[in-house]
């Protein structure tokens, strides 16, 4: 199996941080609230096989005394097996692209190998000013990170100053275990220096076409066993490494068999 060919993984990926979706999981540790959801496009899947999915993921981070969250530092998100994450034929974009870059700059370098798009939000902090808060939208781009297979997620806000960032996830595998793909990010620290992420949300999903083929960068089936109209299966689990602390939360989603 290629590195940038077909990577066992779940609905994925990159799985991260989203908010308002109907199915969200909230954990709490002292007063940091972090709330976690994903939603998978269409529900009902072939029992046998796969048919190409989107999935939207993300979350928000937030305190219960409304003050500032400790600074996210790390994500790391283990992906079920079940499931296919395909780059096979689409280019990959390189960091020096899109970095810095505005929004529109991004996509003019590296449209062919957009892979997902969403939005995040920031407080920043500006020396001893209040906080402030803004938000933007988020570019996910198929590419490489030293060498290994990556997602690379831009960022831009034009408030309060022209300001962009790249948050490589590399993508690896697990041996053995419910979950295979490991997706792992490092926030860069030009970026932790600048402000404190509250939310990030991310839609993942596209059809392209290779060798003559039809090919969905994301496409899984349902795990449900015969004479069963369907499943429920853990679909993700997420750490997220702040500088006081870290949390962990495990995804459990449901999908329809057809077939």
């Amino acid at each position: 199996m290629k590195a940038f060919g077909r990577i066992t993984a779940v609905l994925a990926v990159t799985a991260l941080l989203v908010a308002g979706t109907a199915q969200a999981e909230v954990v709490q540790r002292g007063n940091l609230r972090v709330k976690v959801g994903a939603e998978l496009s269409p529900q009902r899947l072939p029992r046998v096989g796969t048919a190409p999915i989107a999935v939207t993921v993300g979350g928000r981070i937030a305190t219960t005394d409304g003050g500032l969250p400790p600074q996210l530092e790390t994500l790391r998100i283990e992906l079920n097996r079940h499931g296919h994450l395909e780059t096979a034929g689409l280019p990959r974009c390189r960091e020096s692209q899109i970095q810095p870059a505005s929004t529109a700059r991004a996509l003019a370098a590296c449209r062919a190998a957009l892979v997902g798009q969403g939005e995040f939000s920031v407080e920043v902090v500006l020396g001893t000013q209040e906080p402030y808060p803004t938000k933007g939208r988020l570019l996910v781009f198929n590419g490489t990170y030293k060498g290994r297979p990556a997602l690379l997620g831009q960022i831009y806000s034009s408030h309060p100053f022209a300001n962009s960032f790249v948050i490589p996830f590399t993508i690896g595998n697990l041996p053995r275990g419910r979950f295979g793909t490991v997706l792992a990010a490092k926030l860069p620290r030009a970026f932790t220096n600048w402000g404190y992420l509250t939310g990030l949300t991310m839609r993942l999903g596209r059809s392209y076409l290779h060798d003559g083929r039809r090919r969905s960068v994301l496409s899984s089936g349902c795990p449900a066993p015969e004479g069963f109209p369907g499943a429920t299966f853990p679909l993700a689990r997420a750490s997220f490494g702040f500088s006081t602390q870290s949390i962990g939360v495990t995804l459990t989603r449901s999908c329809k068999a057809r077939g």
